[in-house]
């Protein structure tokens, strides 16, 4: 496609699911339910196509070299194809959000006002990779009442044409439109440019992928973004912890997953225990690995420790590397959590409750933890079902971003014959 077909394309694409998402925001939760658990039907029964599909996928990927670890992320094994059936069942088990009133109150002047959740829209998702992300997003628009417009990334093309094939069964099931959910055909990347510039006829962008794709997307979107930049966790060490409790935290929080946006990236230690925390601390990372970047008071503890630099404050490693700064206090930790922080998550390793208050108030991180891992930061963790995204925004959504974070309030008023007086 040349640049202006493109255009028209997405464009139609646009219109569709405008369209459609009028249709999907009345549809009951039975219908919704109806058209994800035939699309968990779908997957099962097209396990050899979608295998297949996969596999062109995997073979241009050696061509083009990508790494194993990208391979990894690209692949859809049987075990993935369970796992994308049992995500489908769990969302059409989750409460619907649409149509739910809280706050219904009279007001002095006789009518009765509340709000009422409703869908967002239009949603597009932009992301890289892996192909269950295809599902996972479709599901979660769906349930919540929303249209989606989903861009995979070129190297997942063929799967992700499968899975929108079995997608397309399921809302035909449900005698939905098979526009509720439409996955771009062209890997053509003028296809993302045109999809976050048409306010027209998308309401939100969540982007999903690497630091350089959201900045982007960030950067030209002319709709709203749901998004994180990078996750720059730390863990504050109290002195007033309990060791054997922080040592499971930090240890847990940084070599749980090493390629994750909740991985612990900064460990800060107040000075009255560093010197027996750090160095137990560090043959627990030996033990995984992981290199330690130092300020120079941790250097002085830890002669394996390599001396930090500014940029180690500020990097995500997702990596087995991790920096370690000595604080002299609380007041010290939270100074460089809030410099350096992405406000994605941090926590606190305290038995002291008033200091853990302190830290919850004063830290603008969209999730602040006391005596816990940071890799808790998880929509299924939080016991939201399944999430989207992380978003680090403070307006709308924060935080993980399940159902609730895809849809938005409305007033709604009541009155018989009210007028104002």
């Amino acid at each position: 496609m040349n640049t202006e077909q493109i255009s028209q394309y997405m464009t139609s694409l646009g219109q569709q699911a405008r369209k459609a998402s009028r249709v999907i925001a009345r549809a009951t939760t039975a219908t919704k339910n109806h058209a994800l658990l035939a699309t968990a039907d779908a997957i099962a029964a097209s396990a050899d196509e979608l295998i297949r599909a996969n596999a062109l996928d995997l073979q241009a990927g050696r061509d083009n070299g990508l790494d194993e670890a990208m391979l990894d992320r690209l692949a859809l094994t049987p075990a993935r194809l369970d796992t994308m059936i049992e995500g489908l069942r769990q969302v059409a088990a989750l409460p619907d959000p649409i149509g739910s009133i809280r706050d219904m109150k009279f007001l002095p002047s006789g009518i009765q006002v509340g709000r009422m959740r409703v869908p967002l829209g239009v949603i597009g998702i932009i992301y890289e990779s892996r192909p269950n992300v295809t599902v996972e997003a479709a599901s979660l628009c769906l349930k919540s009442g929303n249209a989606c417009i989903l861009r995979g990334g070129s190297e997942s093309i063929h799967s992700n044409q499968a899975i929108a094939q079995c997608l397309r069964q399921g809302l035909d099931a449900a005698g939905l439109p098979q526009s509720v959910v439409q996955v771009v055909e062209t890997t053509d990347r003028a296809a993302v440019g045109e999809l976050i510039t048409m306010p027209d006829y998308v309401d939100v962008i969540v982007p999903r992928g690497g630091k350089g794709l959201i900045e982007r997307i960030s950067r030209d979107a002319k709709v709203p973004v749901i998004k994180h930049l990078d996750g720059i966790c730390h863990v504050y060490v109290d002195d007033r912890a309990d060791m054997d409790k922080a040592e499971a935290i930090a240890l847990n929080s940084k070599t749980h997953r090493y390629g994750v946006c909740n991985a612990m990236e900064t460990l800060l230690v107040h000075r009255a225990v560093a010197d027996v925390f750090l160095p137990r601390m560090a043959r627990r990372y030996a033990e995984k690995q992981v290199e330690l970047r130092g300020c120079p008071v941790t250097c002085s503890i830890l002669p394996e420790a390599v001396a930090a630099t500014e940029a180690d404050w500020t990097t995500e490693y997702l990596a087995p590397i991790l920096a370690i700064r000595v604080v002299d206090d609380m007041d010290a930790a939270i100074g460089h959590i809030n410099t350096y922080s992405s406000q994605h998550t941090d926590a606190m390793v305290s038995e002291d409750f008033t200091r853990a208050r302190r830290f919850l108030a004063e830290v603008d991180s969209s999730s602040v933890m006391i005596n816990a891992s940071t890799r808790f930061a998880d929509g299924f963790e939080y016991g939201l079902g399944a999430e989207i995204g992380i978003s680090t925004d403070k307006i709308h959504a924060r935080g993980p971003v399940g159902l609730e974070g895809l849809t938005s309030e409305k007033y709604v008023v009541f009155g018989d014959g009210h007028i104002r007086q």
